[in-house]
């Protein structure tokens, strides 16, 4: 599909100009504003924001990416948002971003991108240090569910399909286990993760690698596939490093979490994570924002 509707009046085809930021005053607080009064309306804002930025990015046709392509709608269902692996993304994160292009929008009309604000949306979601995000992204026009199959990983990856993924981003072992540690306040449904728990090819059916607590708790939430269960049952509202003192414990919840503990390669940097904070965000937040943005149209 290729379309400049998004179905929510998101979309600005006027070229994006730099200098015109300049112009905006508080824009960073408004846009900070927006997405912390919806959190406060909705707890799940943060995850959803922070997967459907990471899902938009990581779905890159002839080197686009990170364009807001993920918000077109599609009245054929053959947009991004239309494919199997992104059906899951929750509502709260396409308000996020509609919202919040909404108040900029009141301010400064036809100035600021879908694309920035999905991007600066994201950076406010978390808890981690404040950082500057450089701007100038266009919306996309082509947003096609075809492109999306193999483009995301799955929770069944093991640590070599995880790596060749994220290698197509050009990106190494200590960035797919620091960006994996977004899953801190993630949550999934019981159909994602039931395997680990009713039919691993085990003698118990059961993953071994699974903490036998955790088992029992995931066993007494997985009545329905949908129902959503928090990655993190220590802190899910959360941003910090729980994720990793999790797999220390056995307690990814997918199997392509905890692999990043089992194995012998990633380990040393999970337990690094799990035993420091300052150095997941060190890691995290920077090629959240700046890893997984393509270079940007010069003005």
């Amino acid at each position: 599909m290729e379309s400049n509707d998004t179905g929510f009046g998101c979309y600005d085809d006027r070229v994006w100009e730099r200098g015109k930021l300049k112009l905006i005053e508080n824009f960073n607080l408004k846009v900070s504003n927006a997405v912390t009064k919806k959190f406060f309306q909705t707890h799940v804002t943060a995850q959803t924001t922070l997967r459907l930025f990471f899902h938009d990015c990581f779905i890159q046709v002839q080197l686009q990416g990170c364009d807001a392509s993920i918000m077109i709608f599609s009245p054929r269902g053959d947009a991004e948002r239309d494919a199997p692996d992104n059906l899951s993304l929750a509502g709260d994160g396409f308000d996020t971003v509609i919202k919040t292009k909404q108040a900029v929008e009141a301010q400064c009309p036809g100035i600021v991108s879908c694309a920035d604000i999905l991007a600066l949306s994201a950076r406010d979601t978390g808890e981690g240090p404040s950082f500057s995000v450089e701007l100038g992204r266009r919306d996309g026009l082509v947003s096609k569910a075809s492109d999306v199959a193999g483009k995301l990983p799955e929770p069944n990856f093991s640590l070599a399909q995880l790596v060749s993924l994220f290698a197509n981003h050009n990106l190494k072992q200590q960035e797919l286990i620091a960006l994996s540690g977004a899953h801190t306040i993630g949550v999934a449904h019981c159909s994602r993760f039931a395997n680990r728990i009713y039919n691993f090819p085990s003698s118990t059916y059961v993953d071994p690698s699974l903490n036998p607590a955790y088992t029992t708790q995931l066993m007494l939430e997985n009545v329905y596939p949908t129902i959503a269960v928090p990655m993190d049952p220590q802190t899910p509202l959360r941003f910090d490093n729980l994720y990793f003192q999790d797999l220390v414990q056995g307690k990814g919840m997918f199997s392509s979490d905890e692999v990043l503990f089992t194995d012998s390669v990633p380990r040393p940097t999970v337990v690094n994570f799990a035993a420091n904070q300052s150095r997941f965000f060190d890691a995290f937040f920077p090629f959240l924002i700046n890893q997984l943005t393509p270079s940007l149209p010069k003005p």
